[in-house]
């Protein structure tokens, strides 16, 4: 029992999942595989599909990495950008990232900046080969592809290398009779819906994709701080709709002080590829933003060339992002703001067009359920992981409880065995 008691002590705390005091610092997956970057393409370094790396870049770096696709599976490589919290990008700053032949034919290419907020905060992008219908005609043979990462950055921004945590998936393959249109679709309800109908709750988000608190339609309360970014995540099904909105509060300071880009809201899918983003300007009273509407999730959205159509490709977890400016604090301090989000899914889930697992692309009962709860993907596992030990533990105190009873049972047998009454009904005597 003290070493069952032990176990369920060793685990109840995980990799990851101390912070410290002040906004915590991006939480990588702490199953990322470190890998170095190479310049020249012939010294990459193999990705391999479903891990995660860690990895670094400096100010106007071209990294390349390697991935190995076979001629008939879509596949995804995304790259994650962290910069120090203390640093400075500018407008054009950010990451692009492409995935090439070796001839270097170009299969696809995405780039995602920080924008007006200028805010350092993690940034994703990513880059594709597809092969299927509506495809070009390049990239569609089995072997190696080449993975290039750069970096864009201004001469006046920070200097410091950025963290990359990058990510290889690939996409199951259709059913027969899956999806035939090749078009994607040309309108969608654009209006935003009415505020859902339940009190708001108390929700707090996490620092990374990795530790994402899950949501589900409603409104939810948390409270952000100056430098901060809090990642959240939201089911959504085949056919689905995401709306998402945030409202920062007023605070008590005496100051109207105006701050542009103070908060920044942004949305990315599954595979961290980036959808939207939105931001606010605040001057010490309630401020609001919201995501415009975007297209039901659908698997012919990927036909579309907009970058806002695109990604809402397929089902699964998509992340919300929310990041206060660090310059809020030189106005209203460093103390956390009140931050209210409110996100509503719509539309009756459809059928999944995958022939067998789907892997991330897709929202499961399991899902539905972390969203109601607000567990987080390693919360959940460590939940699951205490409900083993516990069983162990239980198991095990039967295992002891039932020794102990057969031990005292022997224990008064022997000393009743040693208690006899001799024959001729003489006393009791040792021994008999």
């Amino acid at each position: 029992m003290l070493a069952a008691f032990a176990a369920m002590c060793a685990v109840a705390v995980l990799p990851g999942q101390a912070h410290a005091a002040g906004p915590p610092a991006y939480a990588f997956d702490p199953d990322a595989k470190k890998v170095q970057g190479a310049e020249l393409n012939a010294e990459a370094s193999t990705l391999v599909a479903g891990a995660v790396y860690r990895s670094s870049i400096g100010p106007g770096e071209k990294l390349y990495y390697r991935v190995k696709l076979d001629s008939v599976t879509d596949a995804y490589v995304s790259a994650v950008a962290v910069p120090g919290s203390g640093g400075s990008v500018a407008y054009g700053d950010g990451i692009t990232i492409s995935v090439r032949d070796l001839n270097d034919s170009q299969c696809s290419s995405n780039r995602t900046t920080f924008g007006s907020g200028e805010t350092p905060r993690p940034i994703a992008a990513y880059a594709h080969r597809t092969i299927g219908k509506g495809a070009g005609t390049t990239c569609r043979d089995a072997g190696p592809y080449d993975v290039l990462v750069e970096r864009e950055s201004d001469s006046g921004s920070s200097s410091e290398a950025w963290d990359l945590e990058l990510r290889f998936v690939e996409e199951p393959g259709l059913r027969s009779g899956g999806p035939t249109q090749t078009t994607a679709p040309e309108d969608w309800p654009s209006s935003t819906p009415a505020p859902p109908d339940a009190a708001a709750q108390k929700r707090t988000g996490g620092s990374s994709y990795y530790d994402a608190t899950s949501l589900k339609t409603g409104e939810w309360i948390d409270e952000i701080a100056p430098g901060q970014t809090r990642f959240y995540r939201v089911p959504v099904d085949w056919g689905q709709q995401i709306y998402a909105s945030a409202v920062l509060s007023n605070t008590t300071a005496d100051t109207t002080e105006f701050v542009g880009n103070a908060l920044t809201l942004s949305l990315d899918n599954p595979a961290q590829g980036h959808i939207a983003d939105t931001s606010l300007s605040y001057s010490g009273r309630s401020a609001s933003t919201a995501l415009k509407p975007l297209p039901p999730v659908a698997y012919r959205n990927r036909y579309d060339y907009s970058s806002q159509v695109s990604p809402l490709r397929f089902a699964g977890w998509y992340y919300l992002s929310a990041t206060l400016s660090p310059e809020v604090a030189e106005s209203y301090g460093e103390k956390p703001i009140a931050l209210t989000l409110t996100v509503q899914v719509k539309n009756k889930a459809g059928e999944s067009p995958y022939e067998g697992d789907p892997g991330i692309f897709a929202v499961t009962e399991k899902d539905k359920e972390l969203a109601r709860s607000g567990d987080s993907a390693p919360k959940a596992a460590k939940s699951a992981t205490m409900q083993v030990v516990a069983a162990g533990a239980f198991g095990a105190g039967a295992v002891l409880v039932l020794g102990l009873g057969a031990w005292t049972w022997l224990a008064r047998r022997r000393a009743a065995a040693g208690h006899q009454r001799p024959p001729f009904g003489g006393p009791p005597q040792q021994g008999w």
